[in-house]
């Protein structure tokens, strides 16, 4: 995530090519990237997990204000030049791995973390519903494609609202800090982006044992969202009429409602009350 100009040349080396195929994207504004690391609110103990540390400037900006680091990686060259930077640096620890393959609190060494990186747009929903897995993150920080971060804060009925709103306030609390241009990129994306983050709640809407349940339902609700709630449970549980109009009386919700108008805590009351 540094910019040409940083660690590699100074090292007497150029700059590990741009791989267009991951998404990459590397975040060069120095600006951007200690406002990044100021919201995670470090005070100098915390283990903190990297997504996708790239070139590594952030990661030298979090280094200081962090007692562990640990960078996950997926690009050879990237890696390879990351652990040769910080082969004397005891508590930094680099993971050559798909992020998506990776248990994100094993990698923090079973502890509390905090998670913070710059996600490849064509991958950011399967990484935020894999570190919502437990134990979470107690503060995530991630700089994504801002249409995502709107769509993550939405509320319902808006057109924002979907899948991804619901299962991740179901089981946290986002807020967009702030935008970033395109130009603080090299090479710069074609679309705005955004600061967001995500703490888990202390009482999530869902059960942990109902958790991917509930993601199931969520998910196959909206793949409905069209529909009336009597026909998508109908459809989604499998089950008679009677029995879908039960459950959304018994729960408060119109049956002639559609997916899109009901919260995180009313997606989790329905699924209680599954026939």
């Amino acid at each position: 995530m540094t910019s040409p100009r940083d660690g590699d040349i100074a090292a007497g080396r150029g700059p590990v090519p741009i791989r267009k195929s991951l998404g990459q994207h590397f975040l060069t504004d120095r600006r951007i990237l200690e406002r990044i690391v100021a919201s995670l609110e470090l005070n100098g103990t915390q283990t903190v997990v990297e997504i996708g540390p790239g070139r590594g400037s952030l990661t030298s900006i979090l280094l200081p204000l962090c007692g562990k680091l640990v960078l996950i990686e997926y690009d050879r060259a990237l890696a390879a030049r990351l652990r040769e930077k910080y082969a004397d640096t005891p508590n930094v620890t680099v993971v050559e791995a798909d992020v998506l393959t990776v248990s994100l609190a094993e990698a923090a060494g079973s502890e509390p973390f905090r998670l913070v990186g710059n996600v490849p747009y064509y991958i950011t929903t399967p990484i935020l519903f894999h570190a919502l897995a437990r134990p979470r993150p107690e503060r995530a920080v991630y700089l994504v494609q801002r249409e995502v971060a709107e769509r993550i804060v939405a509320e319902p009925g808006s057109r924002q609202y979907g899948a991804l709103s619901v299962n991740v306030q179901a089981l946290a609390k986002a807020k967009i800090l702030f935008r970033v241009a395109p130009g603080a990129f090299n090479p710069p994306p074609k679309v705005e982006s955004a600061v967001i983050r995500i703490e888990p709640r202390d009482l999530p809407a869902v059960p942990a044992a109902a958790e991917e349940e509930f993601r199931r339902l969520v998910i196959d609700s909206f793949g409905l969202r069209r529909k009336q709630l009597r026909r998508v449970l109908r459809t989604v549980w499998r089950v008679s009429p009677e029995q879908a109009e039960a459950a959304l009386t018994a729960c408060g919700i119109d049956p002639a409602a559609r997916p899109e108008t009901l919260s995180a805590e009313q997606f989790a009351a329905l699924l209680a009350a599954k026939p």
